[in-house]
C-alpha cells in the first residue's frame, strides 16, 4: 500500500509548475514517512503480474455445487444448476436406489392433458353415465364411448357443459283485451286454455288417499301416549297413630326440635355412614326433605317410582308412588308438604297427594319437563313452572290446568328454576350455557348473563340467607353468583377439585353455611369451607355417581346422600 500511494506521489509530482509540486510534495510527506520508491516500483510490477486463479471450476469452466451446502453464495447457470454429480459412485447403493427419480415415487414421464376435458368427461360421466373414451382417437361414436352407449345415442353425445336444445310448446291463454267489456276482461291474467282450477282426485286416486291417511291415522293412535294409570302403596300397617295423626305429622321424641325456625349454631362434617334406605331397583335422580320439619324424605327415581321414607325412628319406606312410564327426573313438594309435584321423560307432570298417593291432576305441553318448581309465595300455591326441552319455560295454573304464561328466550333445553329477591324474581339456566333472570309474569328476561368462558350449569342452589346462588358448571367448577348485587359473578368464590362433567350433581349448603358440598361422577362427596373456598373433605358415598347431597337443615352434622346406584344413604 506504502508503495503505490508513493509511486501516485511520483506520478502527480512530474506534472505542473515547480510551486505547485513543491506544496503537493509538503502537504503529503506531512503525513507519510519517507519511502523508497525503486522498491515500490518492483512490488507494483510483481502484482500486476500475478495470474488469476479460479477455485471452484473445472478444466471445462462448469463451478460444481457442492450438494451438502446448504447456502449458494453466487448466481449459478442453468447448465451448473443440473450438471451430473462428478466423483466416484456409491457402491453399496442398491439398483433400486441406483436409479434415475425425479420424484419420491420414481421417474415421472411429463405429458399434457387439459385439466377442463378431464373434468367435463368426469362430469358427463358421473351425471349420464358415459364419456369419451381417450384411448380412441377416431373410430364410430358407439365406440369412442365408455358407459352409457343408449343415453350417448339419445343425447347425441354432449356433455353436461353443453345446452340442450328444449323444444317446449308454450301454453296458450284466453284472451280478451276489450277494456270495455267490463265483467268479461281478462288482460294478462288470463287462464291457460287447458287449466283446471277445481281439482277432483278420480276414483282410484281417491281409492289411494283414502288409504295412505287411514295408515296414517291407525299410526298415530299408537304414538298418542295416554297416561299411565296411577297407583299408590301404603307400606306401614297404619297411616294414623292412636291420635289420629298421619305420617306427615313430625314427631316430637327424637331429641331435636324439628319445628325450630333457627338452624343449628354450628355444623361439623360427617364422618360414618348411620343407615341405607333402598327400594329403589335403579338410579335415584332427585331427593327432598319434607319443608320445615324434614323428618320425611321424598325421592324419585329412573326405575319410575316414587318413595316417601321416615328419617326419624325406624326409618322405614312409607309410601310408594306409581304413575309415569319413563324415568322420573325431578320432584318438588309445595309449602305445607301436603302435595308434591313430579315431572318424568314420559311428558308428564303430575300433581301427588303425599298422604293419600292419590294423583290430584295430570300437565302435558308434549314436551320433556327437566325441573318443576312451585311458586314459594302462600298466595300463588296454584302455579307452578316447568323447563321444558324445547327451550320453554311454562307455567300452569293447577285450579284450571291450562297454561297461563310461556318464557321463551332460552336456546337450549331448560335446566334449573331458582326464585330469588323475595320471590319476585327467578333465575333460569340452560343448556345454552347462559343464565337469565327474570321477573315474575313478565316473559322477557330482563338479565342476560354468558360469557364465552361460562359451561352449561345443570344444578343451581340458593343459600340458606337468599344471598348467593351456587351454580354447578359443566368445567368441573361450583360457580357463586351474587343476587342482592346486580347478579355479579364472584371470580374468586370458586369451589375445584370434583369431577362432575356430563352430570347434573347437586349443591347443598349447611344450614348455617359453614360448608358447602356435592356430589361427584365417582361417587364422592366432596365439603368445601364456604370462607376460604378450601377442600375440607371428601370421602366415597356411592359406587356410581352421586347425584344428590342434602344437609339435614335442623341437625348439626347430618347429611342425606343418593346416587346412581339406587341407594340412598344418611351420614353423620
Amino acid at each position: 500500500m506504502a508503495g503505490l500511494l508513493s509511486l501516485q506521489n511520483y506520478d502527480s509530482g512530474s506534472e505542473g509548475s515547480n510551486d505547485e509540486k513543491d506544496e503537493k510534495s509538503d502537504g503529503f510527506n506531512a503525513h507519510l514517512q519517507p519511502v523508497d520508491k525503486t522498491k515500490s516500483i518492483a512490488a507494483n510490477m510483481m502484482l500486476m503480474s500475478a495470474p488469476e486463479v479460479e477455485s471452484v471450476a473445472d478444466a471445462s469452466g462448469i463451478r460444481h455445487i457442492d450438494p451438502l451446502k446448504k447456502e449458494v453464495t453466487y448466481n449459478p447457470k442453468y447448465e451448473e444448476l443440473f450438471a451430473p454429480q462428478v466423483g466416484p459412485s456409491n457402491p453399496n447403493l442398491t439398483q433400486q436406489a441406483r436409479a434415475e427419480r425425479n420424484t419420491l415415487a420414481g421417474f415421472a414421464e411429463p405429458s399434457h392433458f387439459n385439466d377442463f376435458q378431464f373434468e367435463n368427461q368426469r362430469r358427463t360421466f358421473t351425471s349420464y353415465g358415459y364419456a369419451l373414451d381417450p384411448s380412441v382417437n377416431d373410430a364410430i361414436v358407439d365406440e369412442k364411448v365408455v358407459g352409457d352407449s343408449g343415453a350417448a345415442e339419445e343425447l347425441k353425445g354432449a356433455t353436461v357443459f353443453e345446452t340442450l336444445a328444449k323444444k317446449a310448446e308454450k301454453r296458450k291463454r284466453e284472451k280478451n283485451t276489450d277494456a270495455g267489456d267490463i265483467d268479461g276482461y281478462l288482460g294478462p291474467w288470463g287462464k291457460f286454455k287447458d287449466e283446471q282450477t277445481v281439482m277432483k282426485p278420480s276414483e282410484d286416486e281417491q281409492k289411494e288417499l283414502d288409504e295412505i291417511l287411514a295408515k296414517r291415522n291407525k299410526a298415530g293412535r299408537s304414538t298418542d301416549e295416554k297416561p299411565v294409570e296411577e297407583k299408590t302403596t301404603l307400606h306401614i300397617k297404619d297411616s294414623f297413630d292412636y291420635q289420629g295423626r298421619s305420617f306427615l305429622h313430625p314427631p316430637q321424641d327424637v331429641g331435636v326440635n324439628l319445628r325450630s325456625e333457627e338452624p343449628p349454631e354450628k355444623c361439623f362434617l360427617p364422618k360414618k355412614q348411620i343407615f341405607t334406605w333402598t327400594g329403589h331397583t335403579k338410579g335415584v335422580s332427585a331427593i327432598r326433605w319434607f319443608p320445615r320439619y324434614a323428618h320425611l324424605l321424598l325421592s324419585c327415581s329412573m326405575d319410575t317410582k316414587i318413595k316417601i321414607w321416615e328419617v326419624y325412628n325406624d326409618r322405614r319406606c312409607v309410601r310408594t308412588y306409581l304413575g309415569h312410564k319413563q324415568a322420573v327426573r325431578d320432584i318438588q313438594f309445595n309449602n305445607d308438604g301436603k302435595e308434591f309435584l313430579s315431572c318424568a321423560y314420559d311428558r308428564y307432570c303430575k300433581l301427588w297427594d303425599t298422604e293419600t298417593g292419590q294423583c290430584k291432576a295430570r300437565f302435558t305441553s308434549r314436551k320433556v319437563p327437566y325441573c318443576v318448581r312451585f311458586h314459594p309465595d302462600d298466595d300463588k300455591q296454584h302455579l307452578f313452572v316447568a323447563g321444558t326441552s324445547d327451550k320453554k319455560i311454562v307455567c300452569w295454573d293447577i285450579r284450571t290446568e291450562e297454561i297461563v304464561q310461556e318464557y321463551d328466550r332460552h336456546l337450549g333445553a331448560v335446566n334449573t328454576i331458582t326464585f330469588v329477591d323475595q320471590n319476585r324474581r327467578f333465575v333460569s339456566t340452560s343448556d345454552d350455557k347462559s343464565l337469565r333472570v327474570w321477573e315474575w309474569d313478565i316473559p322477557v328476561d330482563f338479565k342476560y348473563i354468558a360469557d364465552p368462558s361460562m359451561h352449561s350449569m345443570p344444578a343451581v342452589t340458593l343459600s340458606p340467607n337468599g344471598k348467593w346462588l351456587a351454580c354447578q358448571s359443566m368445567d368441573n367448577k361450583v360457580c357463586v353468583f351474587d343476587v342482592l348485587n346486580r347478579f355479579k359473578f364472584m371470580r374468586k368464590k370458586t369451589f375445584k377439585g370434583h369431577m362432575v362433567a356430563g352430570y347434573a350433581c347437586g349443591i347443598d349448603f349447611s344450614p348455617e353455611m359453614s360448608y358447602i358440598s356435592c356430589g361427584d361422577a365417582d361417587g364422592k362427596v366432596y365439603v368445601w369451607d364456604w370462607k376460604s373456598t378450601k377442600l375440607y373433605n371428601k370421602f366415597k358415598a356411592h359406587d356410581d355417581v352421586c347425584i344428590s347431597v342434602l344437609w339435614h337443615p335442623h341437625e348439626t352434622s347430618k347429611m342425606a346422600t343418593a346416587g346412581w346406584d339406587g341407594v340412598i344413604k344418611y351420614w353423620d
